[in-house]
């Protein structure tokens, strides 16, 4: 784990106490323990977090599912809609849904309920306490639900991973495919062009993940690196994603805007590199949150 990702785990993880030392606020982590829980024991995981749909990152995670959706954490409820916008009533993308303010800023968004479920939830709702059915309100095509949480004080949506224990996964990310691009917009496949000229490129990568079977659905991996000559030029994270001046920004060696990565749907530009005459050796990893890794590697003649 690197630095930065240190430093949004000790946020998140554990529950924070805050301690008044020389009148500023310092917060004590309990570290290496999980504070929330998933919001159902049961159910097949078919979007996550930073996965590129049509050319935007996912803020959250969809669950196939049926049953009844818990508190992730205690919270307060701060708001509750009942799957229509009561201007147009029309559905919005997240039906019926709640979100309960669990504490320093952290909102949970729990949705695409069923939104005839009468469910009475209490002012306060405590740690698994019932929310409502999973459903198939909002922009949803299977019964289950949406969960996704906002950090208001950082501005900025959090991977859920971050703070509650990563589902089982025993498979490494694949790699389907990395593409070179030039300024002219000519686009290089490195698996079956060795020969490429002296110039910049935009490296773009396709990577999904599994988690027991081939036959789950693909999901966005956690991490990206692509190394070129022993350098490290990019390091794609999939933690948070946060909003700037109306614009969201991803974790890319530093936040740059999403659009610079998530264009090339349903692939990932992960960094552009300088490539000099002679050989060059280009190498992308992709890991999950279980440290799953898959590596591939191109040798390149430069000229």
């Amino acid at each position: 784990m690197d630095k930065e990702s240190k430093t949004i785990f000790r946020k998140y993880a554990g529950r924070r106490k805050k301690v008044l030392l020389c009148g500023v606020a310092v917060f004590v982590f309990l570290a290496g323990a999980y504070a929330m829980d998933w919001p159902l024991e049961q159910g097949v995981l078919i979007a996550n977090f930073g996965e590129n749909q049509g050319g935007t990152p996912i803020l959250g995670t969809t669950f196939a599912a049926e049953g009844m959706v818990a508190a992730s954490d205690a919270g307060e409820v701060i708001f509750r809609q009942n799957g229509f916008n009561d201007a147009s009533r029309l559905p919005g993308p997240l039906g019926a849904w709640v979100a309960l303010d669990h504490g320093e800023g952290l909102i949970g968004v729990y949705g695409r309920f069923d939104p005839s479920d009468s469910l009475e939830i209490p002012y306060i709702a405590e740690k698994g306490g019932a929310l409502a059915r999973t459903g198939r309100s909002g922009w949803s095509e299977t019964e289950g639900f949406y969960f996704s949480l906002f950090d208001r004080k950082e501005q900025r949506w959090v991977n859920p991973t971050m703070i509650i224990t990563p589902l089982p996964d025993t498979r490494a990310p694949v790699i389907q495919s990395v593409l070179l691009k030039t300024a002219e917009e000519r686009v290089i496949d490195p698996s079956q062009v060795q020969r490429i000229g002296q110039g910049r490129y935009t490296i773009t990568v396709t990577v999904i993940d599994t988690h027991t079977s081939p036959a789950d659905n693909p999901l966005a991996p956690y991490r990206i690196i692509c190394i070129v000559n022993g350098a490290e030029i990019g390091n794609l994270t999939f933690e948070t994603i946060s909003a700037r001046d109306g614009a969201l920004m991803v974790y890319r060696n530093g936040l740059v805007p999403v659009s610079q990565v998530y264009a090339p749907s349903p692939g990932f530009e992960v960094g552009e590199a300088w490539f000099n005459r002679g050989q060059a050796i280009l190498e992308i990893i992709a890991l999950d949150k279980n440290e799953n890794a898959h590596s591939v590697q191109y040798r390149l003649q430069v000229e």
